[in-house]
């Protein structure tokens, strides 16, 4: 048995302080938010507060809640991840399974073609006239429907769907199953980590993403909650907006730096709780992935 030496102690130590710092300085920003967002907006002002509310109040919890623009751009973003989730997941491993097939005539032609389309882009301007073209302006579709096959989780997808043994392809097929029965009952199941590696950076791509809500949708209704949190940030920044904001804040005790910081742990909320469960796998699924990529 390793006797532990005055320098293993010495090491450790310094580790766990190192990693200690590394972890209140990364965590202590949110706890800050979650705090600000527990205290009364006009305290918050005043400054002065670090680890717990000094004027504790439920009042911006209560105020998001009861503006049904905030409510409803949460479900909206709820809805564009989860669907837009789902869609990328379905269309991209289903490409990917067609791209490793072995027999596959002009693999490397269809290949060469996601690659070119990874690295080339008309720009914005071009990409607006394709969407009107194809009548997703002003529609929850232009959420997901462009971005259906994610090119960089293809690459990752087909280099795994290669590392999985023929042989289970082979006895499937002696038993008369077909090649679609063959990837929904027998490819899908073993690649768990692939799908929710995808589902995660997939879906935390949907939730954060604002600009096509900028861009595309003029539609209140279809607006997200990160594109509402920068509009209420961009309207602190107008002097009009802010005078007005100011009434308000002195009738309510709300102002808009903190119903800022409240839309911020909400949105975040969603993120942390699937994490945990999702964690354990997207390091395998992307490590698979890319070890012969």
């Amino acid at each position: 048995m390793h006797r532990r030496t005055n320098e293993d102690r010495i090491f450790d130590f310094i580790n766990i302080l190192v990693l200690s710092l590394i972890a209140i300085v990364t965590t202590y920003p949110f706890y800050y938010m979650v705090v600000i967002s527990f205290n009364n907006g006009l305290d918050s002002t005043l400054g002065g507060i670090y680890f717990w509310p000094r004027s504790f109040t439920l009042d911006n919890y209560t105020e998001f809640l009861n503006d049904p623009k905030w409510m409803q751009s949460f479900f909206v973003s709820i809805a564009r991840t989860i669907v837009g989730a789902f869609i990328t997941i379905w269309f991209t491993c289903l490409a990917a399974y067609g791209l490793a097939y072995k027999n596959l005539k002009f693999q490397k032609l269809y290949y060469s073609f996601f690659i070119i389309g990874m690295y080339t882009a008309g720009g914005l301007i071009p990409y607006y006239v394709v969407l009107r073209g194809l009548g997703l302006l002003n529609t929850f579709w232009v959420y997901v429907i462009p971005g259906a096959i994610n090119i960089f989780f293809l690459i990752v997808a087909v280099s795994f769907f290669k590392e999985i043994p023929a042989e289970m392809e082979e006895s499937a097929k002696m038993d008369g199953a077909s090649d679609l029965k063959i990837y929904y009952k027998l490819i899908l199941p073993v690649s768990k980590p692939l799908l929710a590696a995808m589902g995660l950076f997939v879906g935390v791509g949907q939730w954060n993403s604002w600009l096509d809500s900028a861009y595309f949708v003029n539609n209140n209704s279809l607006r997200t909650l990160t594109y509402r949190m920068m509009e209420i940030i961009n309207q602190g920044m107008s002097p009009l907006d802010a005078e007005s904001a100011e009434r308000a804040a002195a009738v309510t005790g709300v102002t808009t730096f903190s119903m800022q910081i409240t839309a911020m742990v909400i949105a975040v909320l969603p993120i942390l709780c699937v994490y945990p469960f999702l964690q354990k796998y997207f390091v395998k699924g992307i490590m698979l992935g890319s070890v012969k990529g």
